[in-house]
């Protein structure tokens, strides 16, 4: 599996961003995908994922309500929009795939950085 990243860039505090992320190659073994960030000194972390086929979604508490991770399986992309966007949201955000019977994400984008001025 392939992963495309695209959409990162600078917007002001409020603003909103929309990322997307096309996946390639064995998609059909596709369980999950789901955007990670890592902030400048910070660890990676989860922002929000979604299964491929059902589409349940979850979220990292401090989006909750700002964020929404959507997919389009006949396009094989998967979005993550971005409302309401603070300063702490900056950071480089990865797209990455979790297979079948897969027990972590195997699969990852390069990253996109996203910038939010104050």
């Amino acid at each position: 599996v392939q992963l495309q990243a695209s959409g990162g860039g600078l917007v002001q505090a409020g603003g909103s961003l929309r990322l997307s992320c096309a996946a390639s190659g064995s998609t059909s073994t596709i369980n999950s995908m789901g955007w990670f960030r890592q902030a400048p000194g910070k660890e990676r972390e989860v922002v929000a994922t979604i299964t491929w086929i059902v589409g349940n979604t979850a979220y990292a508490d401090s989006v909750k309500g700002r964020f929404t991770i959507s997919k389009d399986s006949a396009q094989n992309t998967v979005s993550l929009q971005m409302y309401s966007m603070r300063p702490e949201d900056t950071a480089v955000y990865y797209c990455a795939a979790r297979r079948h019977g897969g027990s972590n994400y195997a699969y990852w984008g390069q990253g996109t950085l996203v910038t939010v001025s104050s």
